[in-house]
Formats: structure tokens, C-alpha cells, sequence
């Protein structure tokens, strides 16, 4: 039997079709208008301005300048997936045992220790001290400063804590009964029915690690090992230093790139690789947000 609608609800999701258009096209010409912009000559970008919605011609010699050998965008990428990939695996080889030892009722001071790690979320030492720390432990101007400050975030933390929650007992003492150790029976029984809250978290570390810029620009000196969020920045701020660094491109090139389309390109460079793996991941982004409100 065919369901009347009325039309009142005909209006009604016309709106939202219309609003949902309109809130799509807000944010994707922008991004569009980067692209273009990027892939513009210095003949064009002298004749059109700056910004350009549809490029009458394809050039190439933004993305040309940044990849140029001895770039310092190749160097950045070299550090953001050290950064990426260390820094994460590092990170859950530190959360998942912590949140696992807060998960057993029979740890001595549980709840003490739970309530210190909450109480982080709220406040913390600041700036200055950690800046201190970080300095007179000999992590400055290292590339360890962008990991180990940052090995635990304790709200994640609490979100794998109440995953370990609704695991059963019955399993890890059956382990135990078969002479399993405590590390045993967390490596053999306890992660391999995690790999949800793992995949989730592993992952909310990694788009972390790739975003992150601030604690590089305060703990590192040396441009060389600053990771390509920090040297999106530096270009965006001044574009022209992708050609002084690169002076052999004037040579290669009959014009230098305008300094839009580098900026362009970088931004390009910078997001498209996260762009393409986020609809891959955002299920496990949405999954994520509700592992932490269930408890067993």
C-alpha cells in the first residue's frame, strides 16, 4: 500500500535537498577554487588575478617548484609519516596496557589513578613546563619531542578503558586456568577481540599526528625536521621562499609560479592524502564516539 505524503513534508524535504545543496557547494568550491588555482601560470594568474574558478590553461610548475629535489615539502612528508606512523604505533603500545590495567577491578589504587588521568583532561601543566621538560630532557629540536610528550591522550585513553570493560571475565580466567600469563592473556585473548577500539583510536592518533603543528613549531629549530603542516604554514605566509629555496628553478622554468598557485599546490599536497583516506576511516571515526558511552 503506497504511503501518501503530505505537503507539508513535500516542502519540507525540498528545503533540505535545496539547504543540503547549498551547504555542499559552500564547502567544496573553495576547495575547488584551490585546485584551479594551483595548476595557474604566471601569464594567466597576471591576467585573471589571483584566484581562479576555472583555469584556462594547465600549469604544472607550482607542483614543479615544491618537488624539486632538495624540497623542503619532501623532507616535511619524510617527518609526518615517521611522525604518523611511529608516533601512533607508539601511542597504542602505551594506551591499550594502561587503559587495560585501569579495566581490572583487582589493581591496587584503580580508582585513584583513574581519577588523576581524568583530572588531566581538565587541567594540565601548560606550556612553559612542558617546554621545560622537554628541553632539559634532551628531546628539543628532536624528532622524539612530537612523540613522547604526547604517548597517552587520556580521554582516548577511557574510551578503550570502557571497550576492555565489556569484554567477559569468563574468557581471561579460562586463560588463566590454561596457565596463561597476565601479558599472555592481554596479547592472546584481550586484543584480538579489540581490533575495533584499536582501528578507532589508532586512528584518531594518526589523524592527530598529521594535523598537528603547534608542538613542532615550539620544540623544533631546525626547519629541516619540521613536518609538512609546519612548512604549509611558512609557505602560506610567504610563498616566494618555495622558489629561494629552490633558485635552480628559475633556470628550468620560462616564468616562476605565482604565489598563489604555490600556496595552492601546498594545500593540495598537504590535504588530498587524508582527504582520499577519511571515507575510508569515518565509519570508525563514527564508531568511536560511541565505544566510550558503553559500559559493561
Amino acid at each position: 500500500m503506497a504511503v501518501s505524503i503530505s505537503r507539508g513534508e513535500k516542502v519540507f524535504n525540498g528545503c533540505n535537498v535545496v539547504f543540503m545543496i547549498f551547504l555542499s557547494a559552500w564547502f567544496i568550491i573553495p576547495f575547488v577554487v584551490v585546485a584551479s588555482t594551483s595548476v595557474v601560470g604566471a601569464a594567466e594568474a597576471a591576467r585573471r588575478g589571483g584566484l581562479v574558478f576555472i583555469p584556462q590553461t594547465f600549469d604544472l610548475g607550482a607542483y614543479q617548484a615544491i618537488f624539486a629535489k632538495g624540497s623542503a615539502i619532501i623532507r616535511s612528508y619524510g617527518v609526518t609519516l615517521f611522525r604518523v606512523v611511529v608516533g601512533t604505533a607508539l601511542n597504542l603500545l602505551f594506551t591499550a596496557p594502561f587503559a587495560y590495567a585501569l579495566s581490572k577491578r583487582s589493581v591496587p589504587g584503580r580508582k585513584p589513578i583513574a581519577m588523576f588521568v581524568f583530572f588531566t583532561i581538565l587541567f594540565h601543566g601548560g606550556l612553559i613546563p612542558t617546554y621545560l621538560v622537554v628541553r632539559y630532557t634532551g628531546l628539543y629540536n628532536t624528532l622524539w619531542a612530537l612523540v613522547i610528550p604526547q604517548l597517552v591522550n587520556p580521554w582516548w585513553m577511557l574510551i578503550m578503558r570502557n571497550f576492555f570493560y565489556t569484554i567477559p571475565e569468563s574468557l581471561e580466567e579460562s586463560a588463566l586456568i590454561d596457565g596463561a600469563t597476565p601479558p599472555m592473556v592481554l596479547l592472546k585473548v584481550v586484543l584480538p577481540l579489540s581490533m575495533p577500539v584499536l582501528t578507532t583510536i589508532g586512528l584518531f592518533y594518526a589523524v592527530w599526528h598529521w594535523n598537528s603543528w603547534f608542538d613542532a613549531a615550539i620544540y623544533l629549530a631546525d626547519i629541516r625536521r619540521m613536518p609538512v603542516q609546519n612548512i604549509l604554514r611558512r609557505i602560506l605566509i610567504n610563498a616566494t621562499e618555495v622558489i629561494n629555496d629552490n633558485p635552480e628553478m628559475l633556470y628550468e622554468m620560462d616564468a616562476p609560479p605565482p604565489p598563489d598557485a604555490i600556496k595552492g599546490a601546498v594545500i593540495m599536497v598537504a590535504t588530498v592524502p587524508i582527504l582520499f583516506v577519511y571515507p575510508f576511516i569515518q565509519k570508525y571515526f563514527v564508531k568511536g564516539v560511541l565505544l566510550g558511552s558503553v559500559k559493561g
